[in-house]
């Protein structure tokens, strides 16, 4: 999980994530970094785009909320529009989460 950890920070600082980078971080962590997890979080992350998975988790929380906290039925769009909206959503949502799927698998 720590490289997890690592892997967002160095994305929050606007740095690129490279074994190097979180093998630094482990260790100023105080931890012992081990070069064959750095490897494969950095492999898994290819191609990631980390801030767009981080907010499509968020809008997956946000659909998440009990239909009664959720606008009248006059505000909502029109069902076809919805409905391949969530279609959408849902593919996007998928692809970016099979990327960091292998990181907990």
């Amino acid at each position: 999980m720590e490289y997890v950890y690592a892997a967002l920070l160095l994305d929050a600082a606007g740095k690129e994530v490279t074994e190097k980078h979180l093998e630094e971080i482990i260790k100023a962590a105080g931890l012992t970094p081990d070069e064959a997890r750095a490897k494969a979080m950095v492999a898994s992350l290819k191609g990631v785009n980390i801030k767009e998975v981080i907010k499509n988790a968020q809008s997956m929380q946000m659909s998440a909320v009990p239909a009664s906290a959720a606008p009248a039925a006059g505000a909502a769009a029109p069902k076809a529009e919805a409905k391949k909206d969530a279609e959408a959503e849902k593919k996007s949502e998928e692809e970016a989460a099979s990327g960091l799927a292998s990181l907990f698998g």
